[in-house]
């Protein structure tokens, strides 16, 4: 990978704000109303998770996508303004895309995703252009406005990477961008008692060098091109107890990225993506918790002190 440009990740697609309703259990009770915990807003959704977690961990990010000229776009501009993130975005007449996340007394999350974009809404390369020709790295959201920018990633000789995230390993629109991305990375919730061959299946269509599936409690699994086995990689316990799982895959992939942008071991990036997801679930909230350089340093000690 280029390593003389002067950003290291360019995360584009998946701003938005996620409203988080605290549950007791993920179900729908018997009655009309239920009083919650008080209901709080945050900037939210995969790209920025994945563009704050880099950002925290020290790696020069950009993030580029669509918002609304709305409050919710508003809302999100000023948390990146907040943490110093470098964002930049057109304005979508679609408005600024929600989510509302139910989270029960474990900390597990069911999302209702709005996707209000329209799915021909696309980034111009004018746009867009002027941050790929500078990153080494580009992680694109399965939002369909960076849908056409494989080739021009290919042609500047960037990596790329995607999240599937619950892909059932069948549906078309996650398959595009698992064929054309270098690192891929999904959730085995989508595919329960499948993940290795849906995980095989990207590396037998794609260009992948790799697969990862995280599984929360019961850690994640890694599948490299030129082997034939899938590998299981423990969870890691945060020492606290588990809060919130909003955000945690995103966490793991952005500490996935520091590992491998500084040339480390393969396993040594699944262990910081798996100490960087755990912590995101010790507090309330989407990306509320996400760790930084020092952390993730004490997080890999305390891992390996444990192994």
């Amino acid at each position: 990978m280029p390593d003389d440009r002067e950003l290291d990740v360019l995360v584009v697609g998946g701003a938005g704000v996620d409203t988080i309703v605290r549950v007791d259990r993920l179900e729908i009770p018997a009655a009309d109303s239920l009083g919650v915990p008080p209901v709080h807003d945050y900037a939210g959704h995969t790209g920025s998770g994945v563009a704050l977690g880099c950002h925290r961990l020290g790696l020069r990010t950009s993030f580029l996508d669509f918002l609304g000229d709305d409050p919710q776009g508003e809302l999100v501009r000023a948390a990146f303004r907040h943490a110093g993130l470098d964002f930049h975005h057109l304005v979508s007449p679609a408005g600024t895309p929600r989510g509302v996340n139910l989270v029960d007394a474990d900390g597990l999350r069911f999302s209702f995703y709005d996707g209000r974009h329209p799915a021909d809404l696309r980034l111009p390369a004018a746009f867009y252009l002027p941050f790929l020709e500078r990153a080494r790295h580009v992680h694109l959201s399965i939002t369909n406005v960076n849908r056409d920018m494989h080739p021009d990633i290919e042609r500047l000789g960037a990596t790329s990477s995607t999240d599937l995230h619950a892909w059932d390993g069948e549906n078309e629109h996650h398959r595009h961008y698992a064929l054309r991305s270098d690192l891929v990375f999904l959730s085995a919730a989508g595919c329960p008692g499948r993940h290795e061959e849906v995980m095989r299946s990207v590396l037998d269509g794609g260009r992948a060098r790799l697969v990862v599936a995280t599984a929360g409690a019961a850690g994640s699994y890694l599948l490299e091109r030129g082997s034939d086995t899938v590998r299981h990689v423990p969870a890691v316990d945060p020492g606290v107890p588990v809060v919130d799982s909003n955000g945690a895959g995103d966490a793991f992939v952005s500490g996935f990225l520091a590992g491998w942008l500084a040339g480390r071991p393969v396993d040594a990036c699944m262990l910081a993506g798996s100490v960087a997801g755990a912590h995101a679930c010790t507090a309330a909230g989407t990306h509320s918790a996400l760790i930084d350089g020092e952390g993730l340093a004490a997080g890999l000690a305390a891992a390996q002190r444990r192994s």
